[in-house]
């Protein structure tokens, strides 16, 4: 008897011990999770970087662009370095977008000086849209759990259960406050569609309805590379009598439309053949007739086998094809007879 009760204490205070070592454990826990929620990232990071005073000019920056078009350190011949102050990254990434101002005019430079480009402000009466149908989504770094709220019913969870999620979510905020303070560890990133602009197609239509089609424009001119022209041939078949009306001529390039297969109905073939060109990659010489694939619209060579620069080679022929659709377009006009009332009567009188 005297030996059992003895072995029967021992394990009692083996067990009170780890209440004890794990009530303390919760508690630096506790006192640990208060401690990073009053750290403000923020002005931690201020603290330590130097005043935000950049150079103007990029021989200040102690950078040039070499003969090939490089930027590159004058002194070292180095690429330039992001991370010019180490663990510094608000203070690094405010000196990158400094410097890509001084690039910017610089460009600007290059394009008036060298390529004798005039820079123009485009005058009231003349619209250019630029969409960007690839940008469907915005990427933002990922939520850690952390910073999520506790499920209401959280309390009812087991104890250890609970101790054991409450380590997992301090070790999450703690690596969140590493990453922030180093940058090079590679964040979770997660993709936040736009809002009626999730797909280039839906991007397109969105574009036409509430910019294009309010304009004043009386002649809409539509240059679609790639993609942009499976994105148009959409916008036609989702808006076919407001393009019909609007659009005088469609250029693409190295366009992946398919009619067939996105059930253009025979009214929108037939005006894509008469209002379309299409401009692919091809060895022959630029404007040469291709032989269709598909008998949607004329299809010629861009002058090149690349498909990236269909739509720069066939620049030229491109404004031409515009000139002349609207030259037909007005001519159309001009010959059309004006309906009047007198007309109409003698029409009504000789029926």
């Amino acid at each position: 008897m005297p030996i059992r009760a003895s072995i029967f204490l021992f394990c009692l205070v083996r067990i009170t011990m780890a209440q004890l070592l794990a009530q303390e454990e919760k508690e630096k826990t506790t006192a640990l999770k208060d401690l990073l929620s009053r750290i403000d990232l923020d002005e931690l990071m201020k603290k330590d970087e130097p005043p935000l005073n950049f150079p103007e000019t990029l021989d200040g920056f102690e950078l040039a662009f070499n003969e090939h078009g490089q930027l590159r350190h004058i002194h070292t011949g180095e690429p330039f370095v992001f991370n010019y102050k180490e663990d510094l990254h608000r203070w690094n990434q405010k000196r990158y977008e400094a410097l890509g101002e001084i690039i910017t005019k610089y460009v600007y430079e290059l394009l008036e000086n060298d390529c004798n480009l005039k820079k123009e402000i485009l005058p009231e009466g003349y619209g250019v849209i630029v969409l960007n149908p690839n940008e469907n989504s915005l990427e933002v770094e990922k939520v850690p759990d952390s910073a999520k709220k506790p499920s209401p019913d959280a309390s009812d969870e087991p104890a250890e259960k609970r101790e054991r999620k409450e380590e997992r979510e301090n070790k999450k905020k703690k690596d969140f406050y590493e990453k922030y303070r180093n940058p090079q560890k590679e964040r979770e990133m997660e993709h936040i569609p736009i809002r009626e602009n999730s797909t280039p197609e839906e991007h397109t239509l969105y574009v036409w309805d509430h910019f294009i089609s309010k304009s004043l424009a009386k002649n809409i001119f539509i240059v679609a590379h790639s993609y942009g022209g499976l994105s148009f041939v959409n916008l036609m078949i989702q808006r076919e009598a407001e393009v019909k009306n609007h659009v005088r001529a469609v250029a693409m390039t190295d366009s992946v439309h398919n009619v067939w297969h996105q059930e253009a109905n025979k009214s929108i073939r037939d005006w894509l053949r008469e209002h379309c060109c299409n401009w692919v990659s091809s060895p022959e010489p630029l404007d040469t007739l291709v032989d269709p694939m598909l008998n949607d619209c004329p299809r010629v060579s861009a002058g090149t086998e690349k498909h990236e620069l269909t739509s720069w080679k066939s620049f030229h022929s491109i404004f031409k094809f515009f000139r002349d659709a609207l030259k037909n377009h007005e001519d159309e006009s001009s010959s059309s007879p004006v309906t009047t009332r007198s007309s109409h009567r003698i029409k009504n009188e000789d029926l």
